[in-house]
């Protein structure tokens, strides 16, 4: 058994003080702890552990991983899109919209080609976008009827999830919706970020605030609140080098607890091989 992320806050209360044989007891059991501290070695030295059971790493943090996505259409999308600046709108709400292609309309007026991709949340909502898309005169094409767009295309609507992993690769700027309205809590930015994709969103993302807080912090996410301040990012962050900027810090942070999970990996295969080794 492994330890992972030890910390001083575990092994820091009264009944460690006046219990430290029975804390010791159950500590034993581990055959290596991974701290995240040298305060936190102290304390487990002191608990009864030896130097040679403990390691310092970095703290455990949450990270992304790559979706995926299918390489043919990847290659015959970006075949057809060119060199034309593309965002992508993702998990919208019906109520969320509006805001969406009024913000789309703002940009526009700064770059006439840009090519929005908006992914509907719930698949019985597509129709609603593609009618709401066209009734404000936007060239819109249903992408889940297996229509690629042209150079005439303003928006290309989706309900597929399993499409994210496409679109988050071609667009360089990434909305994650359910975060401006009530009663929902928007969607892991990580799954953007690690597909270089920047990030934007709204005030409604409590389930994921941890993980926006750190992408804000470190220049890779940006808070928006209407659809004003959204076309504003848009067509600021369209630009290839804010766009790059911003990717490469949130790769940073993804990246952040990668050297801890291969030292993770390290130490469960090895115990696996000694498995196979006393067999």
């Amino acid at each position: 058994m492994f330890l992972i992320d030890a910390d001083t806050r575990g092994f820091d209360g009264r009944r460690d003080r006046w219990l430290s044989d029975l804390t010791y007891r159950m500590l034993s059991q581990f055959d290596y702890v991974l701290t995240r501290s040298e305060p936190g070695l102290q304390r487990l030295l002191q608990l009864g552990l030896t130097r040679q059971q403990i390691e310092i790493t970095s703290p455990l943090l949450a990270g992304g991983q790559a979706l995926p996505c299918v390489d043919s259409d990847l290659t015959e999308l970006s075949a057809v899109i060119g060199g034309r600046p593309v965002w992508f709108a993702t998990q919208l709400q019906a109520r969320e919209f509006p805001t969406i292609l009024s913000a789309h309309r703002q940009a526009m007026r700064l770059s006439h080609r840009l090519l929005l991709i908006l992914q509907a949340a719930e698949p019985g909502t597509t129709a609603e976008a593609i009618e709401l898309s066209q009734a404000r005169g936007f060239v819109t094409v249903n992408w889940s009827d297996g229509t690629f767009p042209d150079e005439a295309t303003q928006v290309l609507v989706t309900d597929d999830p399993g499409d994210r992993g496409l679109f988050f690769r071609l667009a360089p700027v990434s909305f994650l919706g359910s975060s401006l309205v009530q009663g929902e809590s928007g969607c892991d930015p990580f799954d953007a970020a690690a597909l270089g994709s920047s990030v934007l969103y709204g005030p409604k993302v409590r389930h994921f605030m941890g993980s926006y807080t750190r992408l804000a912090a470190a220049g890779a996410a940006r808070i928006v609140n209407d659809a004003d301040a959204l076309g504003t990012a848009v067509s600021r962050l369209i630009a290839p080098d804010q766009a790059a900027t911003m990717a490469h810090a949130g790769w940073d942070v993804i990246s952040q607890g990668a050297a801890l999970m291969d030292r993770v990996t390290d130490l469960v295969q090895d115990a696996l091989d000694d498995l196979v080794r006393a067999q």
